[in-house]
């Protein structure tokens, strides 16, 4: 029968370090003792000897307690230096998701101000921005990044799990800011660029846009051929194009934006995706929901526990002992032939 192990040896992180508590005995074993003469001699002086040799012995033994502290010491440290740990609570890992890209069109057009959002009309590109931000509230365990696009496409968030920061890269974008033109084609090979190292199967790229691809080098469909043998699942949204609607539920006629559905409807089939259209706030946030369900996070991964570091605990013993062993310990007084003690 194989005998059980020691459990406390099994909280040290480096056991092994314990093998170096008899290192100072050995090395005073090991090595020569050094003999100590006296300083000085005269002839007198074995009348102070025969005067200090009961306060010698007293010495001896506030040494032999010093000698004792700083063996304890040592012990201590080398406790310490074995990273003695000990079992947290039970945390969950992250959950698994999607590595999700974000592309959002920052031309001149978003500048429209066609969409309700509460009680106030704003702009496309403010809409798009209160309805991703909940979005993104909703995806965790994704790691998400985000690239802007007018008349080039600009990586502005790399893919990562804040999605605090993609968050606020969002909020500080505003239109124009890569230009006023729209390069569909540059966005999606840039985000293809950037997701085709990822794990096959996770990879998602959702296009908003409120036009057609007037810019870039890369034409629409041909990355979207990227998209799909890089296995990129491509959706796309076309945003906003239908007047101006007013607070009181109707809507007023405004400029004719044309927006190439059939362009985007066939990069989301090329890729696997979907081609959705919205036309106010509420069908964008309804895309997003479904985009949420077609996208799902799976369920998190089995609790673990981790271990918590208490080499410090050691590390303050031998402290506290060190500091010890420098107090004075005040000596006895000895006390004079008839029962006097000197003053």
């Amino acid at each position: 029968m194989e005998p059980a192990p020691v459990s406390w040896l099994q909280d040290l992180a480096w056991p092994w370090l314990l093998l170096a508590l008899p290192l100072p005995w050995l090395v005073r074993w090991l090595l020569p003792p050094v003999a100590v003469g006296a300083a000085l001699r005269v002839p007198w002086s074995s009348r102070f000897d025969m005067q200090d040799g009961s306060a010698g012995g007293r010495r001896a033994g506030r040494g032999s307690l010093r000698l004792w502290l700083a063996a304890a010491v040592w012990a201590c440290l080398c406790v310490a230096a074995a990273r003695p740990q000990a079992m947290g609570d039970a945390v969950q890992p992250p959950q698994v998701g999607r590595d999700l890209m974000l592309a959002v069109d920052l031309s001149g057009s978003m500048a429209e101000e066609d969409m309700l959002l509460g009680n106030r009309v704003v702009d496309r590109l403010t809409a798009a921005k209160a309805v991703i931000a909940d979005f993104l509230d909703r995806r965790g365990g994704d790691r998400v990044g985000l690239l802007v696009f007018g008349r080039r496409a600009y990586a502005v968030a790399p893919l990562t799990l804040d999605r605090d920061s993609v968050r606020e890269q969002l909020m500080t974008s505003v239109v124009g800011l890569a230009g006023r033109e729209t390069a569909i084609g540059d966005a999606i090979g840039l985000a293809v660029k950037r997701l085709r190292g990822q794990p096959e199967g996770q990879r998602v790229l959702i296009l908003l846009t409120d036009g057609v691809n007037t810019a870039g080098l890369l034409e629409p469909l041909k990355a979207a051929e990227l998209a799909r043998d890089a296995r990129v699942r491509v959706h796309t949204i076309a945003f906003g194009g239908s007047g101006v609607q007013s607070p009181f539920g109707f809507r007023l006629p405004g400029p004719v934006e044309e927006i190439d559905e059939d362009t985007l409807r066939a990069i989301a089939d090329m890729t696997g995706g979907r081609m959705f259209r919205a036309r106010d706030t509420e069908e964008l946030a309804g895309i997003y929901a479904e985009i949420d369900r077609l996208e799902p996070v799976e369920r998190p991964a089995e609790a673990v526990r981790p271990r918590i570091e208490r080499y410090h605990v050691p590390l303050a013993w031998a402290l506290g002992l060190a500091l010890l062993a420098w107090v004075p310990l005040p000596l006895p007084r000895r006390r004079r032939p008839g029962g006097e003690t000197p003053a």
